[in-house]
C-alpha cells in the first residue's frame, strides 16, 4: 500500500507532546506515543529543530542508519515531492565508499590474482556473512555463549569450515558454497576471501568461536594421523557435529614450545596424559584436543585427546571475548589415550606443531588487514556526516591526515599480503618454510602495529563515541578493545609477540646471508 504524502507545512503542525511528528530522509514518523520511551528523553524530540521538522541532519549526528529499520512501524507517510537520499550498507553488497573495498573489487582496477570465480565466491560469502551469520554474531558477542548450532549447520552445508582449513583432499567430493565454485577451482585466494569477509561480523571472539579451533587443530590430524582417526575426525568436525582445538600453549610456555610441561607416559595400552594448557581457543566447546606433550625422555609428541574422564575445561575471560570464543584453561588428569591417537609417529613432534604456524599467522594477518579497512570506512562515513563548527569533520586537515594514514597502511599491507598469497599458490611446503616464514612474520608484525595506529586514530575521529559499546562508534570501540590479541598471538596457539616475529624474520634472513657480502 502506498504511503500518504504530506507537505512540510502539514508535518510542522504536529510539534507538541501527544501530537508529535518528525521527518527523516523524506519519511514521516509519528512519534507521539514513542516520545515518552525515547532513550534520549522527551526533550530531544521536542527540540524546535526536531518537532514537526526535517531532522535528517540531526539524526545522522546521533544514530546509525539501521536504527530507522527498528522503527519502520512508526512511519505514516512521506514528504510530498521528495525521494530518500541516504542509505546505509545494504547487506551482501559492495561498499561505494572510496577505498572501502580492496582494489580487485573496485570498478576501474585490474588484478593479476583474482578471476571471475573469485568474484562469484566473494559475493556469495558476503551475502552469507551479513544475511545469515551477522545477527547471531552480534547477539552472542554481547550476551556470550557458543555460536548457534543453526549457524554451524549452515557452515557445514556450504563446506565453509572445510574451505577455511585450506585446500587438500578433505575437499574432494564436496559441494562448495552451493556449487558457486568447484573443488578444482578452489585456491588460497578463496581462503583469503573467507578470512577477510568474516571480519564483517564485527565480532572478534565469535569469529574464533565459529572455526578458530578447527582451523588450527585439524590440519595436524589431516597431515599426520592414521587414516582411520583422520577420516573419523574430518567427518565429525567438518560437519560441525563436533569441534576440535589445538592445545599447545601453557602458562609457563608460550612461544617457547620446547618448554611445555604436559606429560605423556607410554603404557602397554596407550598413553597417560597429565598437565594443563592455557588460553586455548574453542576448548570450552571442543570434543577433541590436539595436544602437545612431552615424554619422559623429553621428546615432544602430539596426541589427539577426546573429551572424557580426566579432561576438564574452565572458561577464561579475556578483553577480546567474554565467552563466544570458548577460550579455556584445560587440565588433563590421568587421561587415557590410545596408541593410535598419536600423530606422525616417526616425525619430530615439534615439526608437527610448527608445520602449520605460517598458515595460522597468514590467516590472522589476512583478517587484521580487513578489519583496518572496515574501521577506515566507518571513520570516513562519520567524518563526512559529523558536523563541527558548522562544517563536516572531514573539513579539518588533521582528520584528513588521519584518514590518509589509515589508507596508506591497509593498502600497503593488502598488496604485501596478496603477493605472499600468490607465492603460497606456487610453492610447496618446503619452499614456503624457506621463503615465506620471514615474509609472513614481518607482515604480521607490520600489520598489527598498523592496526594499533588505526585504532588510535579512529578513536580520535569518533571522540567519546569511539569508546562506547553501543551507538555510532560501537565498532570502533570493539576494534580498539580486541585488536591487541592479534599483536601477541599466532592465532591463539602460542604467544608470539610482534618483536618475536620480527626477530624470527631477521634470523631467517641471516641463514641466507652470503658469508662474503661486504659494503
Amino acid at each position: 500500500m502506498a504511503m500518504k504524502a504530506f507537505s512540510k507545512d502539514a508535518v510542522a503542525q504536529h510539534n507538541k507532546p501527544g501530537d508529535l511528528w518528525v521527518a527523516i530522509d523524506s519519511k514521516v514518523y509519528d512519534v507521539s506515543k514513542f516520545a515518552q520511551m525515547h532513550p534520549g528523553g522527551l526533550a530531544v524530540l521536542l527540540d524546535e529543530e526536531v518537532a514537526g521538522q526535517d531532522a535528517t541532519e540531526l539524526f545522522c549526528q546521533l544514530h546509525r542508519m539501521e536504527v530507522l529499520d527498528r522503527y519502520k512501524h512508526l512511519q505514516i507517510g512521506t514528504i510530498a515531492g521528495e525521494e530518500p537520499q541516504l542509505h546505509g550498507h545494504i547487506p551482501g553488497t559492495l561498499s561505494l565508499v572510496p577505498y572501502a573495498e580492496p582494489t580487485w573489487l573496485t570498478r576501474g582496477y585490474h588484478t593479476p590474482y583474482y578471476k571471475d570465480h573469485h568474484r562469484r565466491f566473494q559475493a556469495a560469502v558476503r551475502r552469507f556473512v551479513e544475511q545469515v551469520v551477522y545477527k547471531d554474531a552480534q547477539a552472542k558477542e554481547r550476551g556470550g555463549g557458543k555460536p548457534s548450532q543453526e549457524v554451524f549447520d549452515e557452515l557445514a552445508r556450504l563446506n565453509i569450515v572445510a574451505m577455511h582449513v585450506g585446500a587438500g583432499k578433505h575437499l574432494e567430493g564436496r559441494q562448495l558454497m552451493d556449487g558457486i565454485i568447484s573443488v578444482e577451482e578452489f585456491d588460497v585466494f578463496h581462503e583469503l576471501i573467507l578470512n577477510q569477509e568474516f571480519t564483517r561480523l564485527h565480532a572478534r571472539g565469535y569469529e574464533d568461536g565459529l572455526a578458530g579451533g578447527t582451523i588450527i587443530g585439524l590440519p595436524p590430524v589431516i597431515r599426520f594421523a592414521e587414516p582411520a582417526l583422520r577420516d573419523k575426525l574430518i567427518e565429525e568436525t567438518l560437519s560441525c557435529k563436533k569441534l576440535i582445538c589445538l592445545a599447545v600453549t601453557e602458562a609457563w610456555a608460550g612461544s617457547d614450545v620446547q618448554g611445555i610441561k604436559t606429560r605423556a607416559t607410554r603404557t602397554p595400552e596407550g598413553w597417560i596424559v597429565n598437565g594443563a594448557k592455557k588460553w586455548i581457543t574453542n576448548a570450552m566447546f571442543a570434543h577433541y584436543f590436539t595436544v602437545a606433550c612431552k615424554q619422559d625422555n623429553g621428546e615432544i609428541i602430539v596426541l589427539v585427546v577426546e573429551r572424557g574422564e580426566g579432561v576438564e575445561t574452565r572458561p577464561i575471560q579475556t578483553a577480546y571475548s567474554s565467552s563466544s570464543a570458548g577460550t579455556a584453561y584445560v587440565t588433563f588428569d590421568n587421561v587415557k589415550v590410545p596408541h593410535g591417537n598419536r600423530l606422525g609417529a616417526g616425525h619430530p613432534g615439534l615439526h608437527i606443531i610448527l608445520a602449520n604456524f605460517n598458515h595460522e599467522r597468514w590467516v590472522l594477518v589476512s583478517a587484521n588487514i580487513s578489519w583496518q579497512r572496515i574501521i577506515y570506512e566507518e571513520c570516513f562515513k562519520w567524518a563526512n556526516q559529523r558536523k563541527i563548527f558548522g562544517k563536516p569533520l572531514v573539513s579539518q586537515a588533521v582528520v584528513r591526515q588521519k584518514l590518509a594514514a589509515m589508507i596508506s597502511r591497509f593498502e600497503s599491507c593488502q598488496s604485501w599480503l596478496e603477493n605472499i598469497t600468490f607465492q603460497m599458490m606456487r610453492m610447496n611446503a618446503k619452499e614456503e618454510a624457506q621463503h615465506l616464514a620471514g615474509q609472513i612474520a614481518f607482515l604480521k608484525m607490520h600489520a598489527t602495529r598498523a592496526s594499533q595506529e588505526t585504532a588510535k586514530d579512529a578513536v580520535q575521529i569518533f571522540g567519546g563515541r569511539g569508546l562506547t559499546q553501543t551507538g555510532m562508534g560501537r565498532f570502533i570501540e570493539h576494534f580498539h578493545r580486541t585488536l591487541l590479541i592479534d599483536a601477541v598471538i599466532s592465532v591463539l596457539t602460542a604467544f608470539t609477540a610482534e618483536d618475536v616475529l620480527g626477530d624470527l624474520g631477521v634470523r631467517q634472513a641471516l641463514r641466507s646471508m652470503p658469508a662474503r657480502a661486504r659494503l
